[in-house]
């Protein structure tokens, strides 16, 4: 790989990392993940008008993977709202590469490499550190971020899926947005009543950065994933976790004793070796 590639990809990660921290640190998570949606469909509207619409089989992939999408959201926040970003994300990064090839292993019969269970099993091993001693995850964080990484899994098939029968995967992916803030926004409406955004107030601003990051870092990994190879890139940008143990430490005045940090490293280790196999 080439230092570009290198570079988009780790900029990939803590992008990611970085908008999952503005969500933990609102008051009001659905409503940050739901600005966060609103200002992603508005950078993508345009991208959507100019390109050709998704052919027709790809249709039913994008309304099953934007419900999906919403249904994660609602998981999200409610992972946020029982542990700290350091526990939380760690858990869902390192559910998501598992269930996958789980998922291919009973529904498509692909073997699972000797490098692939090491994988798993290192993952295995740093939750389990993370579900326990002095800082650990509390039962319903662990349930939480797990449900969460399940829908990661559900939709990222789904997609593969549909992107390939939309003729064109940038206009597939700005329709998504669009669809999902389009199904967010009503569930927002019927849990919380109306929804208010004074674009003057720092939660609004910061929410909406949010969702401007969460974007970029969508665009960084399709750019180094066009520019390089995809089992590098996405070992790379698994690097995330590390950088949101970091930053919830930082930023967030969450503990991170060695066992956390030891956790997040094995993690972080464990999505390379299975993301490279």
């Amino acid at each position: 790989m080439t230092g570009a590639v290198i570079a988009l990809a780790l900029s990939a990660a803590l992008a990611h990392a970085v908008w999952n921290a503005f969500l933990r640190s609102g008051a009001d998570r659905l409503w940050v993940v739901t600005v966060m949606a609103l200002v992603m469909a508005a950078i993508s509207l345009p991208v959507a008008i100019v390109l050709p619409m998704p052919a027709a089989p790809a249709w039913p992939y994008l309304a099953a993977s934007g419900v999906l999408q919403v249904i994660y959201s609602l998981f999200l926040v409610a992972a946020y709202r029982h542990g700290d970003l350091g526990q939380v994300y760690p858990i869902i990064r390192g559910t998501v590469p598992i269930l996958v090839a789980l998922g291919a292993f009973f529904t498509a019969g692909e073997r699972l490499s000797t490098t692939t269970v090491s994988g798993m099993a290192l993952i295995v091993l740093a939750i389990l550190l993370l579900g326990t001693g002095r800082r650990r995850a509390a039962l319903p964080t662990l349930i939480w971020a797990v449900a969460t990484g399940g829908m990661i899994a559900t939709y990222a098939t789904i997609d593969a899926l549909g992107v390939r029968l939309s003729g064109d995967p940038l206009a597939y992916s700005a329709w998504l947005t669009l669809l999902y803030a389009a199904l967010l926004v009503p569930v927002y409406l019927l849990t919380r009543g109306k929804l208010r955004i004074d674009w003057r107030d720092r939660e609004s601003r910061k929410a909406a950065g949010g969702g401007v990051i969460s974007l970029g870092s969508y665009v960084l990994v399709v750019a180094a994933l066009a520019l390089g190879p995809a089992g590098p890139v996405m070992a790379l940008r698994e690097t995330s976790v590390v950088f949101a143990a970091l930053i919830g430490a930082v930023f967030l005045r969450e503990g991170l004793d060695a066992r956390r940090l030891i956790a997040c490293a094995v993690l972080c280790l464990g999505t390379i070796v299975t993301a490279l196999s």
